[in-house]
């Protein structure tokens, strides 16, 4: 069995779209997908399931099923664990000078964006914030905070026409320590 991780938007514990962890990682299970697991209260999921799945299949599933138990439309990102391991190796931003983690961020897409969605996005530039794009992700920095930058999941969607949900590198680096454990 493969690990993978799904990446929800828009779930939390209150509020709008609200689903308690605990059934969300019940509903994985009962799509028959083992050792499901939620890491904090926003959507995120690792669970297993079989090698031969892809991920458009599984992110169809589980859309489906939080729409039919929960009432809520959900985009689900899925990447495996080998995919998230993979996100240091191609991140632009690790080695800069003065890196901090927690000014960085990956929005996971659903899909690979194609060479026309890049690109509309091959003029933007709001200094210091700087972003990168690699195939089903959009890595974004931002070295004075995300509290005024542009870049951030909407922007993206809109100027794209994109589907996606942002984590930032912590919270990537601890799922992917957690999946790790499981392989």
């Amino acid at each position: 069995m493969a690990v993978y991780i799904s990446f929800l938007r828009g779930v939390n514990m209150t509020g709008h779209n609200k689903i308690r962890m605990v059934e969300l990682a019940a509903l994985y299970r009962d799509l028959g997908f083992a050792d499901a697991e939620t890491y904090i209260q926003s959507g995120n999921v690792i669970f297993k399931g079989a090698e031969d799945l892809q991920s458009s299949d599984i992110s169809a599933r589980i859309e489906t099923a939080i729409k039919d138990r929960f009432g809520f439309k959900i985009p689900a990102m899925i990447r495996s664990a080998g995919d998230l391991e993979d996100l240091a190796l191609v991140n632009p931003f690790l080695y800069e000078d003065n890196f901090n983690p927690a000014k960085m961020a990956v929005i996971f897409l659903q899909e690979e964006v194609s060479a026309e969605q890049c690109d509309r996005m091959a003029t933007i530039d709001y200094p210091p914030d700087k972003f990168r794009i690699e195939k089903r992700e959009i890595f974004v920095y931002c070295p004075n905070g995300f509290g005024k930058t542009k870049l951030y999941t909407n922007f993206f969607e809109n100027k794209m026409g994109v589907t996606g949900t942002a984590r930032n590198w912590k919270t990537i680096t601890t799922i992917s320590a957690i999946t790790g454990k499981r392989l």
